[in-house]
């Protein structure tokens, strides 16, 4: 199986509404060519009082990359369900710290590539996708009181879209003193393609839309472009976009020059010969009929 790469763009908008933008966003550096080290994408998408939801998830990046940064396990589910605890129990004595009414959480979801390995941890409902032969799949499952309602079979997805209570979180980071963490785990193919995003995205740009917006651009220029959208199409939360591609190594590399094919000077030489022997022959003719 042909080498891939994974190239990462990101793009994130407070919105029309929002003053501050409560959305945090982080990925490491690609290795290069011949480096096999991990890597860590992830969205947190904070709430709570006053500038509170931004700490929040701030914090929550923060200890993800604290825990991801020890590299003292190669058990990389277990290493994200250490980071995500960590990250609820900073951010709920944070909040209790400060009382009641200033308690704060977010969502998280985060990803760890390793080699061809992808491990993704989800709390709340920022959400992973998957885009794979032109066809996007939510791997993470949001944990929000419509989206049970929908499990459950009480509510469709269209009424779920419609519900005053679709912003309503059943699980987040920060909210109770013990969170459980959702893990999945997939095995990545060559030009399969990834979306990470906040809920200012959901429900404002459609599938299809995704699907064209991320196979027909990098991943920097597809981030933007699906956060211009959901703006265009009615968002007022703030949206993050994190688009990632795992690129077929052959793809990335520049096209190689075409070199001009070296001219064949003995191709030339016979039509050259035959106008000069005819140029000889009328100047001949010519000078027999002048002395005649």
């Amino acid at each position: 199986m042909e080498d891939s790469r994974l190239v990462i763009g990101a793009a994130t908008d407070p919105g029309p509404v929002r003053e501050q933008n409560e959305d945090a966003i982080f990925f490491s550096d690609p290795p290069g060519a011949d480096d096999d080290a991990p890597l860590l994408l992830a969205v947190a998408d904070g709430m709570g009082g006053y500038q509170r939801g931004e700490v929040a998830s701030r914090m929550a990046i923060d200890s993800l990359v604290e825990r991801f940064n020890a590299h003292d396990t190669d058990d990389v589910p277990l290493m994200l369900r250490q980071a995500f605890r960590q990250a609820n129990e900073r951010i709920f004595a944070d909040g209790s710290a400060e009382g009641e009414h200033n308690m704060m959480g977010t969502t998280l979801v985060a990803a760890v590539l390793r080699g061809a390995d992808l491990t993704i941890g989800n709390v709340g409902d920022s959400r992973g996708y998957l885009l794979r032969a032109n066809r996007l799949n939510q791997v993470t499952k949001d944990h929000s009181l419509v989206a049970e309602q929908v499990a459950m079979g009480a509510m469709t997805s269209e009424e779920a879209r419609d519900s005053q209570h679709k912003n309503i979180i059943t699980r987040a980071l920060g909210h109770r003193q013990k969170v459980e963490i959702d893990v999945f785990e997939i095995t990545l193919l060559p030009d399969d393609r990834l979306l990470f995003s906040s809920d200012g995205l959901h429900d404002y740009v459609d599938d299809d839309e995704l699907v064209h917006i991320l196979t027909s651009n990098p991943p920097d220029k597809a981030a933007l472009a699906i956060v211009g959208r959901a703006i265009q199409g009615g968002s007022t939360d703030n949206v993050t976009a994190l688009c990632a591609w795992y690129a077929p190594v052959s793809a990335l590399e520049p096209p190689k020059p075409v070199e001009a094919p070296e001219r064949d000077g003995t191709r030339l030489l016979m039509p050259a010969l035959v106008l000069l022997g005819l140029i000889i022959f009328i100047a001949i003719i010519g000078y027999v009929l002048f002395v005649a």
